[in-house]
């Protein structure tokens, strides 16, 4: 039984916090009014795990204005509503299935970032080539499944058991259907409301360079560089793109390429 101070809600803290995130969020155009969710993992003074999580359409019917008791207290597997006064999302099955997949990971952020968005519905890996995202390494775009589906829950939780420890930190494109931040640490228990602040910072970013490297595709289309650049460094072509290679800078901080005027000229490399 968990409870809280007279007067006050439980986890009141983490709840008032990730309502607030929302409505940044939404601010911030990473994600739309289809919303997508957000879910991290707390841990109460008797060592059980519960799922703090914003509740279905807290987008279309709240507006991205969410107030602390509308924050889900949620059960893991039970999917009992501890607290919180909206509805579940179906797509509660896709966060289970990432956290049973890798017990480590301690929040699972979905929204439909719409520069991210432009990649995932292309069915293209997302060229990384900022320098703050290169933690992430291969941005993959994964094959389409319906939103809220098993089959989607079972793609991803595949996926994250395939890659282990990476994805602690990583991000993948959700096929026509938005995006998909893990966060967590190994062999530690990170506080949630770190991992969840830290997948909003994955999000972000991705989506600054998801814009890049579309103008940078858009450049190499129309001959002004021959190839997509990080650090300068040159880490892919479009042909790599379209052959499904992982383009990010495998080098990074070592460039071993440079700029000469408007073109890019090769030093010590391909």
């Amino acid at each position: 039984m968990i409870k809280a101070p007279d007067g006050r809600i439980i986890f009141e803290h983490e709840r008032q916090d990730l309502a607030k995130l929302v409505n940044i969020t939404m601010k911030r155009n990473d994600t739309n009014v289809a919303g997508g969710n957000f879910s991290f993992k707390v841990r109460n003074d008797d060592g059980k795990d519960y799922i703090i999580m914003t509740p279905t359409m807290m987008s279309q019917a709240y507006l991205g204005e969410l107030n602390p008791e509308q924050i889900l207290v949620v059960e893991p597997h039970t999917r009992r509503i501890i607290a919180g006064e909206g509805k579940l999302t179906r797509e509660i099955n896709l966060h289970e299935g990432v956290y049973d997949a890798n017990p480590d990971i301690r929040s699972v952020f979905h929204s439909h970032a719409k520069n991210s968005m432009f990649w995932a519905t292309s069915g293209l890996n997302e060229p990384n080539i900022t320098e703050a995202t290169q933690k992430l390494k291969k941005i993959e775009s994964l094959n389409y499944e319906p939103n809220c589906s098993e089959p989607l829950a079972d793609l991803v939780s595949d996926k994250i058991r395939e890659i282990g420890d990476a994805g602690l930190m990583h991000l993948y494109l959700l096929n026509s259907h938005g995006i998909l931040a893990t966060v967590g640490k190994k062999d530690e228990i990170m506080d949630g409301l770190s991992a969840v602040h830290q997948a909003l910072a994955i999000v972000d970013t991705a989506e600054w360079n998801a814009e890049i490297a579309y103008k940078q595709a858009v450049f190499q289309s129309l001959g002004i560089i021959d190839g997509f650049y990080s650090e300068s460094s040159r880490v892919g072509t479009l042909k790599d793109l379209v052959a499904g290679k992982a383009i990010y800078n495998k080098n990074a901080g070592q460039g071993v390429t440079k700029y000469s005027n408007s073109k890019a000229v090769t030093v010590n490399g391909d």
